[in-house]
Order: structure tokens, then sequence, then C-alpha cells
């Protein structure tokens, strides 16, 4: 069976989804409290939309489709105000971060879903593992050719919203080294990293996908965990690299960041991605993921080695034409802020050593989540 026709959207509408944690406020552990908190925010209208996800211990939110900053950022503090509601009359926290800094895998439990139960079956213990935490952002595009163009032009800024993002540096009681840990445990799966190389939705759907398709691997995109991919039901790209974050205001800030850096690539269309962009995408990564905004990384084009932080401020500034066209100034500003201040990460450690504990930490990240 073909892939389905990519679906026409308004080209950069946004939308995001946030897997966050549901955390026991006796002992700041997980807790599988997702079927309670569901039934209790099915009971009204909730702001967006909120599902289970693999594991009891956590759900994702989503919010509707955004045209720019400040209606993204309003309802994403809309939904946050409904989950800490409804939290409290469960008795329940909920946090952001890309993991929980001391939960152990072996005592999660599987949200009776088939799919979930599928994966399960299919990757036996990582299933429980993947209880990490993510933000996925999606932007519209107006055609499938667009969305595989923008999709490995993009390719060059990963790094970017790890590093930005980045808030998962405690796994099983330790700390890690690493500025995103959750995304070894992403990489683990046999169908994660990067989407191949084509710039033709039609080769993309009628070559790749069906032969993957016909080998019995995959039935839809969903069994794709790509940094970033198409969504052709939505008329979308979904990047997936990002933890997290600990606060709304930033997940609404790097949904903008990434809208920007596709209106920069729809209008100047000079410079098509190429296979060879790719040459040092995993080692780009990994300095994102290990160092976070002290990473450094390296042009695929010129071979330069660059700060991650000064090409950050470089982009960001570059970018001000289309924040001031796009209503994202006041994001783009909130991401330059933390090139100094630290992202995630950062915080959770100071938060560690202000509290000598990790129940310290968890307790820090829930009330940045409220604030």
């Amino acid at each position: 069976m073909a892939l389905e026709p990519f679906k026409t959207s308004a080209a950069l509408t946004l939308g995001v989804e946030l897997e966050l944690q549901l955390v026991s406020l006796s002992d700041y552990d997980l807790t599988a409290a997702s079927r309670d908190m569901l039934e209790l925010l099915g009971r009204r209208p909730f702001p967006g939309n909120v599902v289970p996800e693999i594991t009891e211990s956590m759900i994702e939110v989503s919010t509707d489709v955004q045209t720019g900053h400040a209606g993204l950022l309003d309802q994403l503090h809309e939904i946050r105000d409904r989950l800490v509601e409804a939290g409290e009359r469960l008795n329940i926290g909920v946090a952001g971060g890309g993991t929980h800094p001391f939960q152990q895998w072996t005592e999660r439990r599987i949200f009776p879903k088939p799919r979930f139960q599928e994966v399960s079956q299919l990757y036996g213990y990582l299933a429980r593992q993947f209880t990490i935490f993510g933000q996925h952002v999606h932007v519209g595009c107006s055609s499938g050719d667009d969305a595989m163009y923008l999709l490995h032009s993009l390719s060059r800024y990963v790094p970017h919203f790890i590093a930005l993002a980045a808030s998962s540096p405690y796994v099983q009681g330790r700390d890690t080294l690493f500025s995103s840990a959750r995304l070894n445990s992403v990489f683990a799966f046999p169908l994660s990293g990067r989407a191949p190389f084509t710039l033709s939705w039609d080769e993309f759907a009628t070559g790749y996908f069906r032969k993957m398709e016909a080998t019995g691997v995959v039935k839809s995109m969903k069994d794709f965990y790509w940094d970033i991919r198409p969504k052709p039901e939505y008329g979308t790209i979904e990047l997936r690299v990002c933890d997290t974050p600990l606060q709304v205001e930033d997940a609404a800030a790097l949904a903008v960041y990434l809208q920007c850096l596709c209106a920069e690539l729809l209008e100047d269309r000079s410079q098509l991605p190429a296979e060879d962009d790719y040459l040092v995408y995993n080692y780009n990564r990994f300095q994102a993921c290990r160092f976070g905004l002290d990473g450094g990384l390296v042009d695929p084009r010129s071979h330069e080695s660059l700060s991650l932080r000064e090409d950050l401020l470089r982009t960001l500034r570059r970018l001000q034409p289309q924040a001031e066209r796009l209503g994202a100034e006041a994001g783009l500003e909130r991401l330059h802020q933390l090139l100094f201040v630290g992202n995630g990460a950062q915080f959770l450690r100071n938060a560690q050593q202000s509290s000598a504990g990790l129940e310290g930490v968890v307790a820090s990240a829930l009330q940045r989540f409220r604030s």
C-alpha cells in the first residue's frame, strides 16, 4: 500500500507536542498516574489535546495549529495551568525535562494501548527504557517537495535545537556528563537517526517508503524515529530532537526559532541540500548532546570548526528580519538569553548542587514548570 498523499497545509504554521513527567509528590519518583490524569482532564474541554504515552508515568500534550509566537505561548500557558490544576487535585506533580533523574525503568508499566503493546513486544526492554520526554515541533509545508527540502536543509541546525533544549543530564540516579542523555535512548532504536536523502516527495513515497513497507519492517511513518520526519497526514515536517524544556516559554521559543529558519530557507534556495551535508551530522549531534551549548560543530560545507554558542548567536542575529515579520522577536530573545544563563541541564545541575540530592532536582523542575 502506497504512502498517503502529502496533505497541503499553510506554510510556516506551527504545532507543538510535549511529553511530560507525572511525579509523586510524596517521594518525587515517577508514578503510574496517566489514566487518572487523563480521566480528570477529559471532564471538560482541554485547550489543546492530551493523550497517553508509552508508559503510565507520562502523558503527551499538543497545541492546536498556530501561526505565531503569541498564540502558541497563550495556548501553552492554558495547557500548563490545566495540568497543574489537575495535578493538585490528584496530588501529582507535572514536570518537563528530558529524563527523570532517578526513576528505574524496570518499574515502569506499558500503557494498555494496542500500538504501545506491539512496540513493547518488538523492542523488549527498550520500550520501558523509552520513558523519556521530548518536545516535537511541526511546521506546515505547502507541498511534499518543500517538506523534503526543509527536512534536509535543517540538518545543519539540528545541534542548535539539541543544545538549547537539553535538560536530561541525569539517568538512573547518576550524572551522565551529557547535557542531553535522552537522545542516546532514542538512538538505540534501529529506525532512528536521519531520513534517507531525497528531495522529491514522490521519490520518497513511491521509492524508499514502498520498498521499506514491502520488507514488512514498517507500516506507517510512526515506525520511523528519525530526528526530523515528514508527516503527510498533517502536511508538516516534525522536529524530534528537543528534550522537553522545563518551562513552556522555552518550548514556544524553540518552535518559533524553527519557524524562522524555515522561513529563511524557503526564501533563499540558492544552496540546495546535498548528501554530503551529512558527513559530520553524527559528530555534530554528539557534540550538542554531550556538551550542550559548550559544544562545537563542523560546518559540513566549509569544514570550519565552530563554537556552537557563537554559531547560535550569529544565526539568531541573521534571523531578525524573519522574526520581525513573523512576530517571533520575543521568542528569539529568550533563546538569546539562554546562551548566557544556560540551558535546562545547567539549571538541573545547579539545583542538585544547592539541594545535595536528586529529590531536590525534581522539586526544582516541578516548580519551574509551574512558574
